[in-house]
């Protein structure tokens, strides 16, 4: 059966960054500061103050009341989705830097990390985090390395033009997931290396079913394998049906290895454009495979960001790009490629993932992908994929040169006055998880709301075929408060007596995590979190009028409003005594060491001393020394409440 592929949206691909991209030093990393007019900020990205425009009221601007009629029954709402599981927006971590997000070994695990996991694991029951990328290609598992460090990179491997780094991993490394797990419910999503297809080395799948058991949820099978040529890791003709054959190695490698029990749960193609997915089915792929498949997964950026970072491909200017993040049709237009693939999944019965995705690849941009806007564009995307039939999306971790993390740790020489930075679109995935809560049974659809306007859209929420949750967005910045507006709900068997709505909240689409609130409690700003919401809870009642069948619903320019249409849906996902972590906690290198500019041209990753590193297209975690290891840090943390599992598991 031959599958035709939809057309693609703006979709920019950059295939690769080659060796030799000029660089004119390192970046410092400086404490934040104000910068006055005129003046460049020249510390690292994570921290930039870029504050863009927003972007100016739309002309007509959006009536500011309409109207929402719904059934409350799943029956009579065609559409749906399929059923999504709580945790739908996970993260995306590169396997080389482990030890900077999640923690130096099996006993000191980074606490601010377990909070943010563990807010996310209230809400949703779980979290699913994927560790890999393009490090995953060339891992190996050694039982010991020396000093005692349990991740080594090889820097003789560093043959191909974005010259990221082999690995060296110790079985300490799957022992750190495996305390992660135990402590806030973690699922992973590994790599297996596949750069060697005559000897592969199944190690990480056998040690990661030993140690993980269930809390395994699969292993990839090539991290963008339609970039391997690009890369100089595949000769110019590599196509999709050498892939195919190459999948069909493993498969039997993983057969005849009675370590690896099981041999079910792999994941492919995870394309990143330059293939379509209809080019990897065209060859049999699915039909060949699926006893053994898990799980397909694609890999999208909606641009990039590159030619600021490298010089290479196509300059985007932030302001310009800004608006195009802040409409319902950004998240529409992304997903629309994939449409197909996820109707020909359904009829496969397997999960269809969005295995890396964040607001541009080579870092994302300054005032665009950690401001406000970021939020309620990830928020969307999200919501938009699980209205699709996606079946997950993780949202990728960078390093300290990225502006789109999620969560950012200090650099290690500065962890004893420093604390974590969280990005925006942390918050997203935060309200997606109370959206879908911990049922595994909700089911989503776009309601084309305000007549379908691309600056106001909704989604409803079914659970169980009952309607339990309305989310509605406000892209619009206006101070005046003139573009805030009264979403009206009707429902067919009339409207409860009260809801209660949450608002992810801020002033404009300009402003940075400081800026955010979620139900009125923030994580903090630069430097300021340890993965703990704080401040006061501040949730609405919404008195309903029965008698109209009416529930008037308002939503500020900007903002983003879940309301919760029963008190269940609402106790769900609002735990009376959330579980956090309390930590004294930090770390500092005795021997720091810096980078030669031409290790970081030919890098794969951007990232200086010991920072993090990133992932795809110009974005790996080439660390700047041999190694990243707990060897060579003194730690001190202090855990509240908190049980360490350790090698026991």
């Amino acid at each position: 059966m031959q599958i035709r592929a939809l057309p693609f949206f703006s979709l920019s691909l950059l295939s690769s960054v080659r060796a030799g991209v000029t660089v004119y030093g390192q970046i410092p990393l400086a404490d934040v500061t104000a910068t006055a007019p005129g003046q460049q900020y020249t510390g690292a990205a994570a921290y930039d103050p870029t504050i863009l425009t927003p972007p100016p009221i739309p002309n007509p601007p959006p009536n500011t009341q309409f109207g929402i009629q719904l059934s409350s029954s799943a029956q009579n709402t065609p559409g749906l989705s399929i059923p999504q599981i709580g945790p739908f927006l996970g993260f995306s971590i590169e396997v080389s830097v482990v030890n900077q997000v999640l923690g130096l070994n099996s006993s000191f695990l980074q606490v601010p990390f377990l909070n943010l996991m563990a807010n996310i694991k209230e809400r949703a029951g779980a979290v699913h985090v994927r560790v890999g990328g393009n490090t995953q290609e060339y891992a190996s598992i050694v039982p010991s390395l020396e000093d005692g460090k349990d991740m080594e990179k090889d820097k003789t491997s560093l043959t191909n033009p974005t010259a990221t780094p082999g690995l060296f991993l110790t079985p300490e490394v799957f022992y750190m997931l495996g305390n992660i797990s135990a402590l806030a419910n973690v699922h992973w999503y590994l790599g297996v290396p596949f750069n060697d297809t005559t000897n592969f080395r199944l190690q990480i799948a056998e040690i990661s079913e030993a140690v993980l058991g269930d809390h395994l949820l699969g292993l990839q099978v090539g991290n963008e394998p339609d970039l391997y040529s690009a890369h100089g890791h595949r000769p110019d003709t590599y196509s999709p049906a050498d892939y195919m054959g190459e999948f069909g190695n493993l498969i039997g490698a993983i057969a005849n290895d009675n370590n690896i029990p099981v041999k079910n749960n792999l994941i492919g193609p995870s394309v990143s454009g330059q293939w379509t997915p209809e080019d990897v089915w065209n060859t049999g792929f699915v039909q060949a495979y699926t006893n053994s498949l898990g799980y397909l997964a694609v890999e999208h950026y909606p641009t990039d960001n590159c030619f600021a970072q490298y010089n290479v491909g196509v300059y985007h200017n932030p302001q310009d790009e800004f608006p195009s993040y802040l409409t319902h049709n950004a998240g529409k237009q992304l997903v629309q490629p994939y449409l197909n693939s996820t109707y020909m999944a359904q009829i496969w019965q397997k999960p269809f993932l969005m295995f890396e995705t964040n607001t541009a690849s080579c870092g994302g941009f300054p005032g665009i992908s950690d401001s406000y806007g970021s939020a309620l564009w990830a928020l969307d995307f999200g919501l938009q994929m699980a209205a699709s039939n996606f079946s997950g999306a993780m949202l990728h971790v960078g390093g300290q040169n990225v502006f789109y993390n999620p969560f950012t740790p200090p650099p290690t020489n500065q962890t004893n006055y420093h604390q974590w930075t969280i990005g925006p679109i942390y918050y997203s995935a935060l309200a997606v998880a109370e959206l879908m809560g911990p049922s595994g049974k909700s089911q989503i659809i776009d309601l084309n709301a305000n007549g379908g306007n691309e600056f106001t859209p909704g989604y409803a929420v079914y659970e169980s075929g009952k309607l339990v949750k309305l989310a509605l967005f406000n892209y619009v910045t206006d101070p005046t408060g003139a573009s805030t507006y009264t979403a009206t709900l009707s429902i067919d068997t009339g409207v409860p007596s009260q809801i209660k709505v949450k608002y992810l909240e801020s002033s404009s689409v300009s402003n940075k995590a400081e800026n955010i609130t979620w139900a009125g409690q923030t994580l903090g700003g630069v430097f300021q979190a340890d993965g703990r919401l704080t401040g006061n809870l501040d949730i609405k009642t919404v008195n309903c009028d029965q008698t109209a069948n009416q529930c008037h619903i308002q939503v500020p320019a900007p903002g983003f409003a879940i309301a919760f249409l029963d008190q269940n849906s609402y106790n769900d996902v609002n735990p009376g005594s959330p579980q956090t972590f309390a930590t004294t906690a930090w770390t500092r290198t005795f021997n720091t060491a810096t980078m030669e500019p031409s290790v970081l041209a030919t890098s794969n990753g951007r990232q200086e001393d010991s920072y993090m590193g990133s992932t795809s297209r110009g974005e790996s975690g080439a660390n700047t020394r041999a190694y990243v290891s707990s060897g060579v840090v003194a730690t001190v943390m202090v855990l509240v409440g908190a049980m360490m599992v350790g090698r026991g598991l």
